[in-house]
């Protein structure tokens, strides 16, 4: 499983060690601002190469606004940038019927798109008919909308032989990530302080402080 980065703010990718390799990084528009940075072209430039400078592989970029004439601007300069600093480019487009145009134009260039936000199965079927090489369901969301989201996550597993691969977003607990790893999920993308937080456990801590004590207990006999 891929193991990417939910975060535009490259300050916090530095990971403490326990935690699993990390493949690349995933950005919205909403992590941008959330990084204090605009939403801007020149950011999106900096974070290759922040990306590049980080020794990861991937960068997935979600463009703005379904303005096929924008996309396509951005998008010789982004591949450009990702040429140069030998990241690989992935581009994060909403599912919905308002970006077909951009969808079709970015695609058009050979360019691997990601489909986000899609929650339901006909999206899904839309999504592989599109052959995106990702989509990426916001399953914290799903939950909390109180819907069963599991056979909808089984679902877009089992067209991943021959469709567009899961990349599982908003996960809320270790529990889910657990779930994920098991049904054999292709990627998730993870805020930094997740995986920082999950790098480690209170069983083991406890389980090592028991170990510490029987060795001390042992020497004194």
């Amino acid at each position: 499983m891929k193991v990417f980065l939910d975060s535009a703010l490259a300050s916090s990718w530095a990971l403490p060690a326990g935690c699993p390799p990390v493949q690349g990084v995933t950005t919205n528009p909403t992590l941008v601002l959330q990084a204090g940075l605009p939403v801007a072209l020149s950011t999106y430039t900096g974070l290759l190469h922040a990306v590049s400078d980080a020794g990861l592989g991937e960068l997935m970029l979600q463009l703005p606004r379904p303005d096929v004439n924008e996309a396509l601007r951005w998008l010789d300069t982004l591949q450009g940038t990702a040429a140069g600093t030998q990241v690989k480019l992935t581009i994060k487009l909403p599912c919905h019927p308002d970006w077909l145009p951009c969808i079709q134009a970015v695609q058009a260039t050979g360019q691997d798109i990601l489909l986000t936000g899609l929650s339901n199965p006909v999206q899904l079927l839309w999504a592989q008919a599109l052959k995106a090489r990702y989509v990426a369901p916001y399953i914290g969301r799903l939950t909390a909308d109180g819907r069963d989201v599991w056979p909808f996550i089984r679902a877009c597993m089992a067209v991943q032989s021959d469709g567009p691969a899961l990349l599982a977003a908003s996960i809320k607990s270790p529990d889910v990530l657990t779930q994920l790893i098991a049904s054999g999920a292709a990627a998730v993308t993870l805020p930094p302080a997740s995986l920082a937080a999950w790098a480690g456990d209170a069983l083991t801590d406890a389980a090592m402080a028991q170990f510490d004590r029987d060795v001390a207990a042992s020497l004194l006999n």
